[in-house]
Protein backbone atom coordinates (compact mmCIF):
# COMPACT_ATOMS: atom_id res chain seq x y z
CA UNK A 1 0.00 0.00 0.00
CA UNK A 2 3.05 2.06 0.70
CA UNK A 3 4.27 2.05 -2.97
CA UNK A 4 0.92 2.99 -4.37
CA UNK A 5 1.15 6.13 -1.76
CA UNK A 6 4.19 7.13 -2.96
CA UNK A 7 3.55 6.25 -6.51
CA UNK A 8 0.65 9.07 -6.77
CA UNK A 9 2.88 11.53 -4.71
CA UNK A 10 5.41 11.20 -6.96
CA UNK A 11 2.83 10.99 -10.07
CA UNK A 12 1.01 14.32 -8.60
CA UNK A 13 4.36 16.28 -8.18
CA UNK A 14 5.94 15.34 -11.50
CA UNK A 15 2.90 16.16 -14.08
CA UNK A 16 2.68 19.43 -12.35
CA UNK A 17 4.89 21.20 -14.82
CA UNK A 18 3.13 19.90 -17.71
CA UNK A 19 -0.03 20.76 -16.64
CA UNK A 20 1.69 24.10 -16.67
CA UNK A 21 2.82 23.46 -20.33
CA UNK A 22 -0.09 22.79 -21.86
CA UNK A 23 -2.51 25.41 -20.39
CA UNK A 24 0.28 28.12 -21.61
CA UNK A 25 0.71 26.15 -25.09
CA UNK A 26 -3.28 25.40 -25.53
CA UNK A 27 -3.68 29.52 -25.79
CA UNK A 28 -2.84 29.18 -29.55
CA UNK A 29 -4.44 25.91 -30.48
CA UNK A 30 -8.24 26.72 -32.24
CA UNK A 31 -11.24 24.32 -30.45
CA UNK A 32 -10.69 22.46 -33.77
CA UNK A 33 -7.44 21.54 -33.38
CA UNK A 34 -7.81 21.02 -29.95
CA UNK A 35 -10.10 18.04 -30.28
CA UNK A 36 -8.16 16.54 -33.37
CA UNK A 37 -4.33 17.02 -31.60
CA UNK A 38 -5.38 16.70 -27.91
CA UNK A 39 -5.21 13.73 -27.28
CA UNK A 40 -2.50 12.55 -29.02
CA UNK A 41 -0.88 15.40 -27.16
CA UNK A 42 -1.22 14.45 -23.93
CA UNK A 43 -0.54 10.78 -24.87
CA UNK A 44 2.84 12.09 -25.99
CA UNK A 45 3.49 13.84 -22.95
CA UNK A 46 2.44 10.86 -20.78
CA UNK A 47 4.85 8.37 -23.01
CA UNK A 48 8.03 10.82 -22.73
CA UNK A 49 7.70 11.70 -19.10
CA UNK A 50 6.88 7.97 -17.72
CA UNK A 51 9.57 6.79 -20.40
CA UNK A 52 12.70 9.24 -19.19
CA UNK A 53 11.65 7.77 -15.57
CA UNK A 54 12.10 4.69 -16.70
CA UNK A 55 15.21 5.06 -18.75
CA UNK A 56 16.85 7.29 -16.09
CA UNK A 57 16.02 4.24 -13.67
CA UNK A 58 17.70 1.65 -16.13
CA UNK A 59 20.47 4.16 -16.97
CA UNK A 60 20.94 4.40 -13.27
CA UNK A 61 21.09 0.51 -12.57
CA UNK A 62 23.59 0.31 -15.72
CA UNK A 63 26.37 2.45 -14.51
CA UNK A 64 25.28 3.14 -10.75
CA UNK A 65 29.14 3.57 -9.72
CA UNK A 66 29.79 5.66 -12.51
CA UNK A 67 26.45 7.82 -11.97
CA UNK A 68 26.91 8.30 -8.40
CA UNK A 69 29.99 10.25 -8.53
CA UNK A 70 28.56 12.68 -11.41
CA UNK A 71 24.63 13.31 -9.92
CA UNK A 72 25.22 16.35 -8.96
CA UNK A 73 27.03 17.45 -12.48
CA UNK A 74 23.81 15.05 -14.18
CA UNK A 75 21.34 17.08 -12.35
CA UNK A 76 22.62 20.59 -13.58
CA UNK A 77 23.40 19.71 -16.98
CA UNK A 78 19.82 18.46 -16.70
CA UNK A 79 18.31 21.72 -15.63
CA UNK A 80 20.35 24.24 -18.54
CA UNK A 81 18.98 21.54 -21.24
CA UNK A 82 15.23 21.95 -19.15
CA UNK A 83 15.70 25.83 -19.52
CA UNK A 84 16.90 25.94 -22.61
CA UNK A 85 13.80 23.82 -24.00
CA UNK A 86 11.67 25.71 -22.23
CA UNK A 87 13.83 29.14 -23.15
CA UNK A 88 12.64 28.43 -26.97
CA UNK A 89 8.81 26.98 -26.66
CA UNK A 90 8.09 30.21 -24.20
CA UNK A 91 9.83 32.96 -26.59
CA UNK A 92 8.09 31.05 -30.07
CA UNK A 93 4.89 31.74 -27.74
CA UNK A 94 5.84 35.09 -26.56
CA UNK A 95 6.72 36.52 -30.11
CA UNK A 96 3.87 34.67 -31.71
CA UNK A 97 1.68 36.80 -29.03
CA UNK A 98 3.30 40.22 -30.60
CA UNK A 99 2.98 38.81 -34.48
CA UNK A 100 0.10 39.84 -36.36
CA UNK A 101 -2.98 36.77 -36.70
CA UNK A 102 -1.48 35.61 -39.80
CA UNK A 103 1.83 34.24 -38.21
CA UNK A 104 -0.15 32.03 -35.96
CA UNK A 105 2.56 29.30 -34.05
CA UNK A 106 1.47 26.11 -34.22
CA UNK A 107 2.06 24.56 -31.02
CA UNK A 108 0.44 20.98 -32.20
CA UNK A 109 3.23 20.31 -34.21
CA UNK A 110 5.37 17.28 -33.76
CA UNK A 111 8.44 19.21 -33.10
CA UNK A 112 7.22 21.63 -30.30
CA UNK A 113 5.23 18.41 -28.62
CA UNK A 114 8.54 16.74 -28.61
CA UNK A 115 10.40 19.61 -26.56
CA UNK A 116 7.92 20.43 -24.63
CA UNK A 117 8.00 16.87 -23.36
CA UNK A 118 11.20 17.03 -22.66
CA UNK A 119 11.34 19.83 -20.75
CA UNK A 120 8.65 18.42 -18.65
CA UNK A 121 10.19 15.37 -18.38
CA UNK A 122 14.06 16.12 -17.56
CA UNK A 123 13.03 15.87 -13.83
CA UNK A 124 11.41 12.32 -14.09
CA UNK A 125 13.86 11.06 -15.35
CA UNK A 126 16.58 12.48 -12.43
CA UNK A 127 13.90 11.18 -10.27
CA UNK A 128 14.35 8.00 -12.13
CA UNK A 129 17.99 8.07 -11.86
CA UNK A 130 17.67 8.41 -8.05
CA UNK A 131 15.69 5.75 -7.39
CA UNK A 132 18.25 3.47 -9.26
CA UNK A 133 21.09 5.16 -7.15
CA UNK A 134 18.82 4.11 -3.90
CA UNK A 135 18.35 0.76 -5.34
CA UNK A 136 15.26 0.39 -6.22
CA UNK A 137 14.00 -2.42 -7.96
CA UNK A 138 11.01 -3.02 -10.80
CA UNK A 139 8.70 -3.29 -8.57
CA UNK A 140 9.31 -0.20 -6.77
CA UNK A 141 9.51 1.69 -10.41
CA UNK A 142 6.95 -0.06 -12.37
CA UNK A 143 4.03 1.70 -10.16
CA UNK A 144 5.29 4.87 -10.04
CA UNK A 145 5.79 4.88 -13.83
CA UNK A 146 2.33 4.03 -14.55
CA UNK A 147 1.61 6.52 -12.00
CA UNK A 148 3.24 9.18 -13.48
CA UNK A 149 1.72 8.17 -17.05
CA UNK A 150 -1.76 8.74 -16.04
CA UNK A 151 -1.68 11.83 -13.78
CA UNK A 152 0.62 13.35 -16.52
CA UNK A 153 -2.36 12.28 -19.49
CA UNK A 154 -4.97 13.91 -17.46
CA UNK A 155 -2.96 17.27 -16.55
CA UNK A 156 -2.06 17.88 -20.21
CA UNK A 157 -5.55 16.81 -21.13
CA UNK A 158 -7.12 19.45 -18.24
CA UNK A 159 -4.30 22.06 -19.50
CA UNK A 160 -5.22 21.97 -22.86
CA UNK A 161 -8.97 22.76 -22.18
CA UNK A 162 -8.18 25.18 -19.75
CA UNK A 163 -5.86 27.07 -21.74
CA UNK A 164 -7.94 26.88 -24.91
CA UNK A 165 -10.61 28.40 -23.11
CA UNK A 166 -8.32 31.19 -21.90
CA UNK A 167 -6.86 31.56 -25.68
CA UNK A 168 -10.45 32.08 -27.09
CA UNK A 169 -11.33 34.79 -24.04
CA UNK A 170 -7.74 36.73 -24.07
CA UNK A 171 -6.74 36.41 -27.70
CA UNK A 172 -2.87 37.23 -28.07
CA UNK A 173 -2.64 38.85 -24.72
CA UNK A 174 -2.72 34.66 -23.60
CA UNK A 175 -0.16 33.95 -26.06
CA UNK A 176 2.18 36.46 -23.99
CA UNK A 177 1.66 35.77 -20.74
CA UNK A 178 2.28 32.10 -21.54
CA UNK A 179 5.45 32.51 -23.31
CA UNK A 180 6.30 34.63 -20.41
CA UNK A 181 5.04 31.58 -18.11
CA UNK A 182 6.85 29.24 -19.74
CA UNK A 183 10.26 31.28 -20.07
CA UNK A 184 9.73 31.33 -15.84
CA UNK A 185 9.47 28.01 -15.39
CA UNK A 186 12.67 27.55 -17.53
CA UNK A 187 14.45 30.04 -14.69
CA UNK A 188 12.70 28.31 -11.89
CA UNK A 189 14.67 24.85 -13.48
CA UNK A 190 18.24 27.02 -13.21
CA UNK A 191 17.70 28.24 -9.73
Amino acid sequence: MRIWINAVLLGLSLCADCFAVSLCSAVTLDPGQLRKRGGWIALAFAVIQAGLLVAGWGAGRVATDLVASHVAHFERVAHILGFLLLLYVGGEMFLDGIRSKSERMNLSGFRNVLLGGIATSIDAAAVGLSMALDASGWDAVAPIALSVFVFTFLSVVAGLFSGSLAGRKLGHSARIIGGLVLIGLGINILL
